[in-house]
């Protein structure tokens, strides 16, 4: 297999919102999108005292794209305009297709908040094409046990949360060819990945440290970035664990204009979306306690 090189390193650099420091390796000066993905954050991890929530992002609209959380560690409820809630632990995904507009809020979870603990996770941002741009929103709840896990050699585990990997299809569905793969490799372990050649593709490192073919290491909180040029990619472990996302997708091409949670093709669609929000087209969501 003729694997890929590394088009880009990206550190996940600190950024303040609010109270909380989140980690971001995308976007960055360099690098504005790696199409379909706009934005990937990580947060924690945090250890949380009980009635404590570092978390608590109050409702707020979006559109155009598809925000979409892994939570690693700790508890998070989800609820929206549309009348979904969801209450995610460690392991668990969440899915949710913004389209025409929603309007949500995340905060932690009512039993973690009790007890307290470490919460960590990562908040991807998945572009939609401008066909789907306004399609109906949809709320995909994923819970830990219910996504392939595939033994790889050296003790290393993947889990299919989208796309395909050896004939186990994820439970995500996309509007896009997707790839969402969660994986752990221990120290000393060697994974080799097909990857589709027409597909665009990352690997962000949670924590530890690997080696590629080239003979260069990698330590976590970053975010590789791969060129075209090749069928798979090829990761040894370095450290005791490493816990990566692994993400690819058929690139959509389209223009991106964007204006806070909102994803369109043009500034007038931005406009059209903040008119739209103010005039009560995405729904209304009252926060309850």
């Amino acid at each position: 297999m003729q694997f890929r090189s590394l088009a880009h390193i990206l550190p996940a650099e600190p950024m303040q919102m609010g109270p909380i420091t989140i980690h971001q390796p995308l976007p960055t000066q360099r690098v504005d999108q790696i199409d379909p993905f706009l934005l990937l954050h990580h947060f924690g991890p945090w250890e949380v005292e009980p009635g404590h929530d570092p978390l608590d992002l109050s409702p707020h609209p979006h559109r155009g794209f598809e925000p979409v959380t892994f939570l690693f560690q700790g508890g998070l409820r989800h609820r929206d305009s549309r009348n979904n809630t969801g209450i995610l632990t460690g392991g668990d995904v969440q899915w949710m297709t913004a389209g025409r507009g929603i309007i949500h809020s995340e905060r932690g979870s009512k039993d973690f908040l009790a007890s307290g603990g470490v919460l960590e996770g990562i908040q991807l941002w998945v572009n939609l094409a401008p066909e789907h741009k306004m399609v109906q929103p949809r709320y995909q709840d994923m819970k830990a046990d219910s996504f392939p896990l595939i033994d790889l050699p050296g003790g290393a585990k993947l889990k299919v949360v989208a796309g395909q990997f050896a004939g186990q299809q994820g439970p995500a569905q996309t509007y896009s060819p997707i790839i969402a793969w969660l994986l752990d490799l221990p120290a000393g372990a060697t994974v080799e990945l097909p990857v589709p050649e027409d597909y665009n593709f990352a690997a962000y490192m949670l924590d530890g440290k690997l080696s590629l073919p080239s003979g260069f290491g990698y330590e976590g909180r970053n975010l590789l970035h791969y060129k075209k040029d090749g069928a798979g990619i090829s990761l040894s472990g370095q450290a005791p664990l490493t816990r990566l996302l692994l993400l690819g997708g058929i690139p959509l091409g389209a223009p991106v204009k964007q204006h806070g949670p909102f994803v369109m093709n043009t500034q007038t669609e931005i406009m059209e979306a903040m008119r739209d929000y103010q005039m009560g087209k995405m729904g209304f969501y009252i926060e309850e306690g």
